[in-house]
């Protein structure tokens, strides 16, 4: 991760916020929230007062807060928000910039592995196992 520019890297060990507020004490300005409900707490107190959570991934299956009460769910202070649109609310001139980066490679997109799509369940195993360092691509 360092090698394409990350700063600081967190291992997710169920506790991120503090290891988030060990390199910056009062939170970042901003987070987005890909795994869904069950580290959403965890991402809220990683935020800063007047920061941002935006909350867009549900990779958990697990889709709703149980008693949610914002009062005593969300920070003092802190934003939520959420994302669920489609690739059609993404402006085509945006999506070409980033994908003219990639190609031109000032935008890197780590690849760990390729798979022919007859070995896509291969490709999901490990998507699953959480051993992938990179992107998982399958190809026709």
């Amino acid at each position: 991760m360092t090698a394409i520019g990350v700063d600081h890297v967190i291992v997710d060990d169920g506790a991120v916020a503090g290891q988030v507020r060990d390199i910056l004490p009062g939170g970042v300005d901003l987070a987005l929230e890909l795994v869904g409900t069950p580290t959403l707490p965890d991402t809220l107190r990683a935020t800063r007062v007047h920061g941002t959570v935006c909350f867009t991934g549900m990779l958990s299956n697990e889709w709703t807060v149980k008693d949610f009460y914002p009062i005593d769910y969300i920070p003092r202070g802190v934003r939520l928000t959420s994302y669920g649109g489609d690739a059609s609310d993404l402006p085509a001139g945006v999506l070409q910039d980033f994908l003219s980066a990639v190609a031109s490679g000032e935008a890197v997109v780590p690849i760990d592995e390729v798979f022919a799509f007859e070995d896509i369940a291969r490709a999901h195993a490990k998507m699953e196992a959480g051993t992938a360092r990179g992107k998982l691509v399958v190809v026709l």
